[in-house]
C-alpha cells in the first residue's frame, strides 16, 4: 500500500469506527493520520479527533472534558464550510451547536441522548 492509500485508509477506517460509535478507535486512527502525515487539512482532522474524544469523555462520565473537547472541535471546523472530504460541514457544525446545547442542559452524562451524535456519513 502506498502512502496515499494509507492516508485514505486511516481516514475511512476512522469514519467507520466513528459510525460504529467506537469513538476511541476513531480517535486513534485519525490521530495516526494527523501525526504521521502533514496534511493540508490537518486542522479538519484534528477537529474530527476532538469530536470523537468528546464522546469518549462523555462515555467515561467526564462531562467537563466532553464539553471542552466539543468546543475545541467546533473551533477547528470554523474555517471549513460546504462539503469537505465528503462530509457536510455546515450540517456538522449545526449538529455540534445542538450537542453543545444538550451538554449544557445535562446534570450528569446519563441524560445524554446518544442518537444525537453528529452524522459523518460521506455524501
Amino acid at each position: 500500500m502506498n502512502e496515499e492509500e494509507k492516508k485514505e485508509q486511516l481516514f475511512f477506517d476512522g469514519l467507520r469506527a466513528y459510525e460504529e460509535r467506537d469513538f476511541f478507535e476513531a480517535h486513534e486512527l485519525w490521530e495516526e493520520l494527523w501525526s504521521e502525515y502533514y496534511l493540508a487539512d490537518r486542522t479538519f482532522i484534528q477537529g474530527l479527533i476532538q469530536l470523537a474524544v468528546s464522546f469518549v469523555h462523555l462515555g467515561n462520565g467526564n462531562l467537563n472534558g466532553a464539553k471542552s473537547l466539543l468546543k475545541k472541535s467546533a473551533d477547528k471546523f470554523s474555517s471549513f464550510s460546504g462539503v469537505h472530504r465528503g462530509i457536510n460541514i455546515d450540517n456538522l457544525k449545526q449538529q455540534i451547536v445542538e450537542i453543545t446545547n444538550e451538554y449544557e442542559q445535562l446534570m450528569t452524562v446519563d441524560g445524554f441522548d446518544w442518537t444525537h451524535i453528529p452524522d459523518l456519513k460521506i455524501l
